[in-house]
């Protein structure tokens, strides 16, 4: 089983979303055959706690566009990880800092990666 067309459509609109925000290591796993809970995983960096915020906003606002709820949202008051969960798609929005020290890619590395669009670009520092 592998992620659906929807959640696909959606791991594209918070990509961008992020690289609209300037947002670093940008990368999607699908995540679906290792856990039934959710299709794909959404991993972007930021260079500081404003950023991460502003990179949450706008992946809210450009899939509420898209019709997508997020269901449930953790650690916006810290603003050093925030994980967005859209049920098919979760998004996780971390701090350089955490991104480095939690690595999350290393965890999922045996799951498959999802294309991004061609416009999706990750601004590396």
């Amino acid at each position: 089983m592998t992620a659906t067309d929807h959640a696909v459509e959606l791991v594209h609109a918070a990509a961008r979303a992020a690289s609209d925000k300037l947002a670093s290591q940008i990368i999607a796993f699908d995540v679906s055959e290792q856990l039934a809970i959710t299709d794909a995983f959404v991993l972007a960096s930021a260079g500081n706690d404003r950023q991460v915020k502003a990179i949450v906003d706008e992946v809210e606002d450009k899939l509420r566009e898209i019709g997508a709820k997020p269901i449930r949202r953790e650690g916006e008051r810290d603003g050093r990880w925030v994980l967005i969960d859209y049920g098919e798609v979760v998004v996780h929005v971390q701090h350089e800092e955490e991104r480095q020290f939690y690595a999350l890619e290393r965890l999922w590395r045996d799951c498959p990666t999802i294309e991004l669009p061609a416009d999706v670009t990750s601004h590396e520092r």
